[in-house]
């Protein structure tokens, strides 16, 4: 399905006196210059800026990382206390990615636009929808890009699955999305407050791909979250979905699964079994392994398509799965269960 997108490009043909300095001259500026590098700074260097972002934006001549902002500094880029340091110090940025909790990404991701910078969001990308129609609308506005990132959907064998159920009737569907949280998300208490979403910081990353392969419009017919007593975002979800075309999706998410995690899509079709398994890397259709072609990871696929909405002054922003957890979040009937504690 094609993912929606949102045109930042609404700069005036003709360019008068007063536009030749200011913020208008700034993006003309970038444009010309866009064969250039990207000075990029980072917003929140914990596990996931180092794991993924760093690794993928050092790798990506279209990138110079120069600065970071919050969490841990880095080798080879200054280090700022806020993002609002870093925009001062160095209004020569051109983009920011931000990777903090998501209860701060509508401020640092306000912060950038404001100043003029490309963003790339996160996953989850706000705590609220009217936040990130927010932030798309500032970027339109200011005429720069951001870029709401989905990674799970770039992993290997997704778009694949895509095209076997584009061409399938879909009747019913499985998904267990169950990690070990002490294993997968070591001390991250922000998981456990309001805006963090609790199993479904993992959670959402199954419903951006499930809103990419599955034909049609998904809503919500039920969900059942368990909250520990002591936390504010449930552990744990039972969840069924509904497409257009008919189908029922039953999603079971835990963040208690003890062992290796389980990231696993079945799918009863009119033309057999379709299975996507492994966190999207494998693809088995009718028993049979689908063979899928291997690249180099999906941060470094988000940071080349960033740097082509860059170049381009476009934005890309897609709702659906934010959409579909607020409903979860919203109508999903509350159980009391005991209290977390982590063993690490």
């Amino acid at each position: 399905m094609q993912r929606s997108r949102i045109d930042a490009n609404h700069l005036p043909c003709l360019i008068t006196l007063a536009d030749s300095c200011g913020p208008r001259a700034a993006r003309r500026e970038r444009r010309r210059s866009r064969v250039s590098a990207l000075r990029i700074g980072i917003e929140g260097v914990g596990k996931i800026a180092r794991e993924q972002h760093i690794p993928a934006i050092r790798a990506n001549g279209a990138y110079r990382l120069v600065a970071t902002a919050n969490g841990q500094p880095i080798a080879g880029a200054a280090h700022f206390p806020t993002m609002a340091a870093m925009l001062e110090a160095d209004p020569g940025l051109d983009a920011v990615a931000i990777c903090s909790p998501p209860q701060a990404h509508y401020v640092a991701a306000r912060q950038a636009l404001a100043h003029g910078k490309h963003v790339l969001l996160e996953k989850p990308p706000c705590e609220t929808q009217a936040q990130l129609e927010e932030l798309a609308g500032l970027a339109r506005s200011k005429g720069v890009t951001l870029f709401q990132t989905w990674h799970a959907r770039h992993a290997d064998a997704v778009d694949t699955a895509a095209t076997v159920l584009k061409d399938c009737a879909i009747t019913q569907a499985r998904v267990e999305w169950k990690e070990d949280v002490d294993q997968c998300h070591p001390g991250q208490k922000w998981l456990w407050d309001d805006g963090g979403f609790g199993v479904f910081d993992a959670g959402i990353n199954a419903l951006s791909i499930l809103t990419t392969i599955i034909p049609g419009v998904l809503w919500v017919r039920s969900a059942a979250l368990s909250i520990p007593e002591n936390c504010r975002t449930p552990v744990a979800a039972e969840v069924i979905l509904q497409s257009n075309h008919g189908a029922r999706i039953e999603a079971s998410f835990d963040f208690r699964h003890k062992g290796a995690p389980i990231w696993n899509m079945d799918f009863v079709t009119d033309r057999g079994a379709v299975k996507l398994g492994t966190y999207g890397s494998s693809l088995t259709v009718g028993g049979k392994l689908v063979p899928v072609a291997h690249g180099d990871g999906e941060y470094p696929v988000l940071y080349r398509r960033f740097a082509e909405l860059a170049a381009e002054g476009r934005s890309e922003v897609d709702e659906r799965p934010f959409r579909l957890l607020a409903t979860i979040l919203q109508i999903g009937v509350r159980t009391l269960v005991e209290p977390f504690h982590w063993s690490r």
